[in-house]
């Protein structure tokens, strides 16, 4: 099922998809409430390591919904699409918990492994926690880039079973097709810029796994990797079951298996978004019947910014929320 009811227009001082996401990303306004106040707890997984979950501590009823968001690539509590639903949570009564990937929070994880964007596994074992400690809530779920498709991933596996943890799923801005975003973001000025980002954090958290681990891959081939391509062949594929890059990339995506979704689920991508080609955006036949579309030509990579005060700054990001957090209010 396909909607555009997303109408975004982006403001005129910021044309592009790159001014859309950068500006988000780095001056936004983040929230009009207060800022989000943590309680972290950690939470031990089945095979002997960790994930720390931030619950957000504004109030809410003992029955009121629980909004789960999955983060994305190097992501946390602290990125702005995190703090900005955090705000719409807080303002509409919800519970609200960020899940860390597995390294992700800032401390990291024992096991060999790490995290990856077909992690479905991981969404269900968290989602299932979530529901197990809140059975008095209703579960929603929201997963933005990387987390974005790992949550569709998990849908879809799950087919019918889905609806047993969850009312209604939504990704934002998440690339369902990894091999077109993966090449996307190592090409120009994406592999200046938002590669380089993205590799900074990245390898020496890899190196520092080898720490951990004497052996897991060979030190010297990673520190030559240069784009995302490279570092998952090394690094991502390997560790996590997969025999290469393409390999992973072909097997995680969820835009094969979204036909197989059985929960409302919405699919937001904005069509300049920088990672995500448009030409490799699903159409309403990949997606099915449960699944809605939101394909504006505006808004970056999870970006979405909107004029605010009086000159127009410095923008804010809480229309993207607002209106994912509706729509998935719609479905309780």
């Amino acid at each position: 099922m396909k909607a555009d009811a997303f109408p975004y227009r982006a403001p005129w001082w910021l044309p592009g998809g790159n001014a859309q996401t950068l500006w988000a990303a780095l001056a936004s306004r983040r929230h009009f409430g207060p800022a989000p106040r943590w309680q972290r707890s950690r939470w031990n997984t089945p095979d002997g390591d960790f994930v720390d979950v931030d619950q957000a501590l504004h109030p809410s009823a003992p029955d009121a919904p629980l909004l789960v968001l999955f983060h994305g690539l190097e992501g946390s509590s602290a990125s702005q699409y995190a703090v900005a639903f955090a705000d719409f949570a807080a303002a509409h009564g919800l519970a609200y918990a960020v899940p860390h990937f597995r390294g992700c929070s800032g401390e990291l994880n024992h096991a060999p492994r790490a995290y990856h964007s077909g992690d479905f596994a991981e969404i269900d074992w968290i989602l299932r926690r979530f529901a197990s400690e809140h059975p008095g809530r209703p579960l929603l779920a929201v997963g933005v880039s990387l987390g974005g498709n790992a949550l569709m991933r998990w849908a879809g596996e799950l087919g019918d079973a889905a609806a047993q943890q969850v009312r209604a799923i939504a990704s934002v801005c998440s690339p369902l097709d990894l091999a077109a975003g993966g090449h996307a973001i190592g090409r120009g000025f994406n592999r200046l810029v938002y590669t380089r980002m993205f590799m900074r954090s990245m390898v020496p958290k890899a190196l520092k796994k080898l720490e951990q681990h004497p052996g897991l891959f060979d030190r010297e081939a990673l520190l030559g990797a240069r784009d995302l391509y490279e570092f998952d062949n090394l690094f991502t594929a390997p560790l996590h079951g997969f025999r290469d890059t393409a390999d992973y990339w072909s097997r995680a995506s969820a835009k094969p298996v979204l036909h197989r979704i059985r929960v409302p689920a919405l699919a937001l991508n904005a069509r300049n978004d920088p990672f995500v080609p448009a030409n490799s955006l699903p159409t309403a036949q990949d997606a099915g019947t449960h699944v809605t579309l939101w394909q504006p030509a505006q808004g970056g990579h999870v970006g979405f910014p909107v004029s605010h005060g009086p000159f127009g700054l410095p923008g804010h990001v809480r229309a993207m929320p607002e209106a994912v957090g509706h729509w998935l209010l719609t479905h309780l």
